[in-house]
């Protein structure tokens, strides 16, 4: 078992920190939190200097890189702000993996030049009001005209909506047999007629935050069908995997960004005539933090190790998933408890860790429903 990166990943870790430090600098991030502006400047620059077309085909002018190049990127770039990791995240998972896995050659050959050069982003419409673990019972219908299809129905938590260029849209489209049976996705051009975008105000992720998405009698072109027509609901369960690499990858880095802030502060704060971190409550709270990133690390790049060998199960990106977000929650608050009075201030960043950390067990399915899968895989 080999856990040293190839030299030619240390080097993409190198250069990504390097164009970071560049263009997402820690007041950039606390700018875009305090504004609820998109890193804008940020996600371009990673287009400019071809970090889109980390994980992109070499014959769509990609790098052909790995599951495991792909987490480090993204570790790196929660490190710095996990918003522009999701956010990066997204169109590499909806506009890239999954038009690499689905689309038509019409669709690879018009979309992925696009992700490539950073032209089109990519978010994902699964949740409703009604359907949130209960995905698959979802009711925003797609109904078959000449030439395509009329949408109807309501998404909520539809993440980056208003700032995407295309929507991964989960869609039914028959309603015999299992409530899995009958599902279409398709690629829908977010400023097509019909379409109403709401944002939610939320607790964090302030930059990108989030929406609810009204479609009404939404014309999208047959063309726009990702995959087969009513047999789309395993391919959404197959980017939600990749997703969990991704969203697990951009958390740790966050996790750890907290976890280096907290104790920097715990060797500068002096309390009782000495350093705060020479207490064993603190040293112990640091320490407990320490061993919970260091196993999301090693569950992050094993997970996406089993992914490059194409071993991983669903039952592994729910352990992955879960344990990830979880310790970023509660690194978060272990932050928040070193800094005391200062965390609780806006002006520190703990705050914001604490706050995007939230949704962490929330988001991209519960920490309740992460359990039941994992309990599932062990025949219970």
């Amino acid at each position: 078992m080999d856990f040293n990166f190839t030299p030619d990943q240390e080097t993409l870790r190198d250069h990504v920190k390097q164009l970071l430090d560049e263009v997402c600098p820690p007041d950039y991030a606390e700018k875009c939190d305090n504004e609820g502006k998109p890193p804008r400047e940020a996600y371009d620059a990673l287009a400019k200097h071809g970090w889109f077309g980390l994980s992109l085909p070499t014959e769509y002018g990609g790098m052909g890189g790995s599951a495991i190049d792909l987490a480090i990127l993204l570790e790196e770039a929660g490190k710095y702000f996990e918003e522009l990791g999701i956010w990066l995240f997204r169109t590499l998972t909806y506009g890239g993996y999954a038009v690499i896995q689905h689309g038509s050659k019409q669709q690879k050959e018009t979309l992925l030049p696009k992700v490539l050069r950073g032209e089109a982003s990519f978010c994902l419409g699964l949740t409703e009001p009604n359907s949130g673990s209960d995905a698959a019972s979802l009711t925003t219908r797609a109904i078959a005209t000449e030439g395509g299809y009329l949408i109807n129905g309501q998404k909520v938590f539809t993440s980056g909506m208003d700032i995407s260029d295309y929507c991964l849209l989960v869609t039914r489209t028959s309603s015999t047999g299992k409530k899995q049976q009958g599902i279409t996705n398709f690629l829908v051009d977010t400023k097509l007629p019909g379409i109403e975008v709401t944002k939610i105000r939320t607790l964090g992720q302030r930059a990108i935050g989030t929406t609810q998405v009204f479609y009404n009698d939404v014309k999208v072109p047959a063309s726009m069908v990702l995959g087969k027509v009513d047999n789309g609901w395993e391919a959404v369960d197959a980017y939600l995997w990749y997703e969990r690499l991704c969203l697990s990858a951009a958390r740790t880095g966050a996790a750890t960004a907290a976890f280096d802030y907290a104790l920097e502060y715990a060797k500068t704060r002096k309390q009782f005539g000495q350093t705060i971190g020479k207490f064993q409550a603190i040293s112990h709270k640091l320490a407990d933090m320490k061993v919970m990133l260091d196993v999301s690390r090693m569950l992050v790049y094993r997970f996406a190790w089993l992914m490059s060998e194409g071993k991983a199960s669903r039952a592994d990106a729910a352990v992955l998933k879960l344990y990830t977000a979880e310790t970023y929650k509660s690194v978060s608050d272990l932050g928040m408890q070193i800094l005391g009075g200062y965390g609780y201030c806006m002006e520190y960043p703990m705050q914001r860790f604490f706050r995007d950390s939230r949704v962490a067990t929330i988001g991209g399915g519960t920490s309740e429903i992460q359990r039941n899968i994992i309990a599932h895989g062990l025949g219970l």
